[in-house]
Protein backbone atom coordinates (compact mmCIF):
# COMPACT_ATOMS: atom_id res chain seq x y z
CA UNK A 1 0.00 0.00 0.00
CA UNK A 2 1.27 3.47 -1.04
CA UNK A 3 1.93 5.97 1.29
CA UNK A 4 -1.57 8.55 2.08
CA UNK A 5 0.67 11.40 0.22
CA UNK A 6 1.41 9.73 -2.70
CA UNK A 7 -2.73 8.35 -3.67
CA UNK A 8 -4.27 10.49 -6.16
CA UNK A 9 -7.79 10.64 -7.23
CA UNK A 10 -8.26 8.47 -10.21
CA UNK A 11 -8.34 11.05 -13.86
CA UNK A 12 -11.52 12.39 -14.73
CA UNK A 13 -13.42 9.69 -16.29
CA UNK A 14 -17.41 9.07 -16.84
CA UNK A 15 -18.85 6.71 -14.72
CA UNK A 16 -21.25 4.38 -15.71
CA UNK A 17 -23.59 2.25 -14.21
CA UNK A 18 -27.36 1.52 -13.48
CA UNK A 19 -29.24 3.63 -16.35
CA UNK A 20 -26.80 6.68 -15.24
CA UNK A 21 -23.46 8.52 -15.99
CA UNK A 22 -21.65 10.29 -13.22
CA UNK A 23 -19.64 13.03 -15.39
CA UNK A 24 -18.05 16.14 -14.42
CA UNK A 25 -20.07 19.53 -13.93
CA UNK A 26 -19.52 21.53 -16.97
CA UNK A 27 -20.45 24.85 -19.02
CA UNK A 28 -24.21 23.78 -20.22
CA UNK A 29 -25.24 22.35 -17.01
CA UNK A 30 -25.36 26.22 -15.29
CA UNK A 31 -29.05 26.40 -15.24
CA UNK A 32 -29.74 22.51 -13.84
CA UNK A 33 -27.84 23.71 -11.42
CA UNK A 34 -29.06 26.80 -10.48
CA UNK A 35 -32.76 25.63 -10.88
CA UNK A 36 -31.73 22.63 -7.90
CA UNK A 37 -30.09 25.55 -5.87
CA UNK A 38 -33.51 27.69 -5.88
CA UNK A 39 -35.70 24.26 -5.51
CA UNK A 40 -38.16 24.80 -2.17
CA UNK A 41 -37.58 21.07 -1.44
CA UNK A 42 -34.32 21.14 -1.53
CA UNK A 43 -33.62 24.35 0.63
CA UNK A 44 -36.54 22.79 3.42
CA UNK A 45 -33.71 20.37 4.04
CA UNK A 46 -30.34 21.99 3.19
CA UNK A 47 -28.90 25.39 3.76
CA UNK A 48 -26.34 26.39 1.41
CA UNK A 49 -23.70 28.54 2.97
CA UNK A 50 -23.48 30.63 -0.38
CA UNK A 51 -26.54 31.32 -2.78
CA UNK A 52 -26.63 30.43 -6.15
CA UNK A 53 -28.91 32.98 -8.26
CA UNK A 54 -26.84 33.54 -11.73
CA UNK A 55 -25.56 31.12 -14.49
CA UNK A 56 -22.39 33.36 -13.56
CA UNK A 57 -22.47 31.89 -10.21
CA UNK A 58 -22.75 28.24 -11.69
CA UNK A 59 -19.99 28.70 -13.84
CA UNK A 60 -17.68 29.56 -10.32
CA UNK A 61 -18.97 27.27 -8.93
CA UNK A 62 -18.03 24.42 -11.51
CA UNK A 63 -14.76 25.89 -11.05
CA UNK A 64 -14.63 25.40 -7.28
CA UNK A 65 -15.20 21.22 -8.09
CA UNK A 66 -12.53 21.22 -11.00
CA UNK A 67 -9.97 23.03 -8.30
CA UNK A 68 -11.44 20.50 -5.39
CA UNK A 69 -10.69 17.71 -8.42
CA UNK A 70 -7.51 18.80 -8.80
CA UNK A 71 -6.41 18.96 -4.73
CA UNK A 72 -7.61 15.74 -4.43
CA UNK A 73 -10.48 16.13 -1.52
CA UNK A 74 -13.41 16.77 -3.94
CA UNK A 75 -15.13 14.60 -6.64
CA UNK A 76 -18.28 16.50 -7.92
CA UNK A 77 -20.45 14.65 -10.47
CA UNK A 78 -23.52 15.89 -12.61
CA UNK A 79 -25.89 12.88 -12.60
CA UNK A 80 -26.90 12.40 -16.40
CA UNK A 81 -29.45 9.88 -17.92
CA UNK A 82 -29.33 9.39 -21.69
CA UNK A 83 -26.38 8.01 -23.70
CA UNK A 84 -25.09 10.06 -26.23
CA UNK A 85 -23.08 7.26 -28.28
CA UNK A 86 -26.69 5.93 -28.65
CA UNK A 87 -28.25 9.21 -30.21
CA UNK A 88 -30.08 9.76 -27.16
CA UNK A 89 -30.64 13.69 -25.56
CA UNK A 90 -28.69 13.55 -22.41
CA UNK A 91 -30.45 14.56 -19.64
CA UNK A 92 -29.42 16.19 -16.60
CA UNK A 93 -31.18 14.24 -13.78
CA UNK A 94 -28.85 15.55 -10.21
CA UNK A 95 -26.20 15.62 -8.50
CA UNK A 96 -23.60 13.27 -6.33
CA UNK A 97 -19.88 13.51 -5.05
CA UNK A 98 -17.44 13.35 -2.46
CA UNK A 99 -16.02 16.23 -0.53
CA UNK A 100 -13.56 16.26 2.69
CA UNK A 101 -11.95 12.90 1.31
CA UNK A 102 -8.72 11.81 3.70
CA UNK A 103 -6.61 9.78 2.05
CA UNK A 104 -4.69 9.34 5.03
CA UNK A 105 -8.15 7.94 7.12
CA UNK A 106 -9.38 6.93 3.54
CA UNK A 107 -12.70 8.37 4.01
CA UNK A 108 -15.02 10.96 2.41
CA UNK A 109 -18.26 12.62 3.06
CA UNK A 110 -20.98 12.08 -0.14
CA UNK A 111 -23.48 14.17 -0.51
CA UNK A 112 -26.65 14.20 -3.33
CA UNK A 113 -29.78 15.67 -5.17
CA UNK A 114 -32.02 14.88 -7.48
CA UNK A 115 -33.84 17.49 -10.05
CA UNK A 116 -37.69 17.94 -9.41
CA UNK A 117 -38.82 16.38 -12.36
CA UNK A 118 -36.41 13.33 -11.71
CA UNK A 119 -37.74 12.57 -8.49
CA UNK A 120 -39.37 8.95 -7.94
CA UNK A 121 -37.31 7.46 -10.82
CA UNK A 122 -34.51 5.48 -8.07
CA UNK A 123 -32.08 8.05 -9.35
CA UNK A 124 -30.88 9.34 -5.75
CA UNK A 125 -30.25 5.32 -4.74
CA UNK A 126 -28.57 4.67 -8.23
CA UNK A 127 -26.47 7.64 -8.08
CA UNK A 128 -25.51 6.78 -4.54
CA UNK A 129 -24.85 3.22 -5.10
CA UNK A 130 -22.39 3.96 -8.27
CA UNK A 131 -20.62 6.75 -6.47
CA UNK A 132 -20.21 4.57 -3.55
CA UNK A 133 -18.52 1.52 -5.77
CA UNK A 134 -16.34 4.27 -7.63
CA UNK A 135 -15.41 5.24 -4.38
CA UNK A 136 -14.32 2.02 -3.16
CA UNK A 137 -13.13 0.21 -6.23
CA UNK A 138 -11.42 3.00 -8.19
CA UNK A 139 -10.37 5.33 -5.62
CA UNK A 140 -9.76 3.13 -1.92
CA UNK A 141 -11.75 4.47 0.20
CA UNK A 142 -12.63 2.97 3.28
CA UNK A 143 -15.34 4.84 5.09
CA UNK A 144 -18.09 7.12 3.59
CA UNK A 145 -20.38 9.23 6.06
CA UNK A 146 -23.29 10.42 4.80
CA UNK A 147 -25.66 12.85 6.95
CA UNK A 148 -29.20 14.45 6.60
CA UNK A 149 -31.39 16.71 8.54
CA UNK A 150 -33.07 14.31 11.22
CA UNK A 151 -36.61 13.50 10.19
CA UNK A 152 -35.71 13.41 6.62
CA UNK A 153 -37.29 9.98 6.50
CA UNK A 154 -36.95 9.74 2.76
CA UNK A 155 -33.05 10.29 3.04
CA UNK A 156 -33.31 7.51 5.79
CA UNK A 157 -34.80 4.88 3.40
CA UNK A 158 -32.02 6.49 0.37
CA UNK A 159 -29.01 5.42 2.72
CA UNK A 160 -29.87 2.45 4.43
CA UNK A 161 -30.99 0.44 1.07
CA UNK A 162 -27.70 1.57 -0.17
CA UNK A 163 -26.37 0.36 2.71
CA UNK A 164 -25.36 3.10 5.09
CA UNK A 165 -26.17 2.10 8.50
CA UNK A 166 -26.99 4.66 10.66
CA UNK A 167 -24.69 5.77 13.71
CA UNK A 168 -26.17 8.30 15.49
CA UNK A 169 -27.67 12.03 16.13
CA UNK A 170 -25.19 14.90 15.24
CA UNK A 171 -26.90 17.63 17.73
CA UNK A 172 -26.82 21.23 15.66
CA UNK A 173 -25.06 19.58 13.38
CA UNK A 174 -26.37 21.71 10.30
CA UNK A 175 -28.01 25.37 10.22
CA UNK A 176 -31.93 25.08 9.62
CA UNK A 177 -34.00 25.82 6.88
CA UNK A 178 -33.45 29.26 5.06
CA UNK A 179 -30.95 30.48 8.41
CA UNK A 180 -27.20 30.73 9.03
CA UNK A 181 -27.96 31.58 12.64
CA UNK A 182 -29.73 28.81 13.70
CA UNK A 183 -28.92 24.65 13.37
CA UNK A 184 -30.53 21.86 13.66
CA UNK A 185 -29.79 17.89 14.33
CA UNK A 186 -28.12 15.41 11.39
CA UNK A 187 -28.96 11.83 11.34
CA UNK A 188 -25.42 10.13 10.34
CA UNK A 189 -25.00 7.33 8.46
CA UNK A 190 -21.90 5.54 7.46
CA UNK A 191 -20.72 2.51 5.09
CA UNK A 192 -17.48 0.80 4.73
CA UNK A 193 -15.52 -1.06 2.49
CA UNK A 194 -15.84 -4.14 4.24
CA UNK A 195 -19.32 -3.96 4.81
CA UNK A 196 -21.98 -6.72 3.24
CA UNK A 197 -22.78 -5.55 0.01
CA UNK A 198 -26.37 -3.52 -0.51
CA UNK A 199 -28.61 -5.04 -1.26
CA UNK A 200 -29.84 -2.18 -3.48
CA UNK A 201 -29.36 -2.40 -6.74
CA UNK A 202 -30.21 -6.79 -6.51
CA UNK A 203 -27.82 -8.18 -8.18
CA UNK A 204 -30.02 -9.34 -11.07
CA UNK A 205 -29.08 -5.69 -12.31
CA UNK A 206 -25.33 -4.75 -12.33
CA UNK A 207 -23.95 -1.56 -13.26
CA UNK A 208 -23.66 -2.25 -16.86
CA UNK A 209 -27.16 -3.08 -17.10
CA UNK A 210 -30.57 -1.37 -17.29
CA UNK A 211 -31.84 -0.01 -14.10
CA UNK A 212 -34.50 -1.53 -11.70
CA UNK A 213 -37.84 -0.46 -11.21
CA UNK A 214 -38.08 3.00 -9.43
CA UNK A 215 -39.22 3.83 -5.64
CA UNK A 216 -41.75 5.85 -4.90
CA UNK A 217 -41.88 9.47 -5.39
CA UNK A 218 -39.65 11.03 -2.80
CA UNK A 219 -40.61 14.86 -3.27
CA UNK A 220 -36.79 15.44 -2.05
CA UNK A 221 -33.38 14.24 -1.65
CA UNK A 222 -30.58 15.00 0.70
CA UNK A 223 -27.11 16.88 0.05
CA UNK A 224 -24.28 16.43 2.83
CA UNK A 225 -25.16 16.59 6.14
CA UNK A 226 -22.52 20.08 6.19
CA UNK A 227 -23.19 22.80 4.14
CA UNK A 228 -20.61 23.00 1.05
CA UNK A 229 -19.85 25.90 -1.09
CA UNK A 230 -21.48 25.80 -4.61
Amino acid sequence: MSEASDRRLPPPAVVRGYGLRLRAWRTGDEAALLRAYNDAEFLHWNTPLNSLTTEAEAALAFGRYAEGRERGDLAQFCVVGGEEERGEEETVLGHVGLRLIDFRMRSADVGYWVLPEARGRGVARRALELCTRWAFDEVGLHRIQLGHALGHEISCRVAERCGYRAEGTLRDGMFAAGTLNAFRDVHRHARLATDPPSAYPPSAYPPSADPPPADPPSGATPSGATPERP
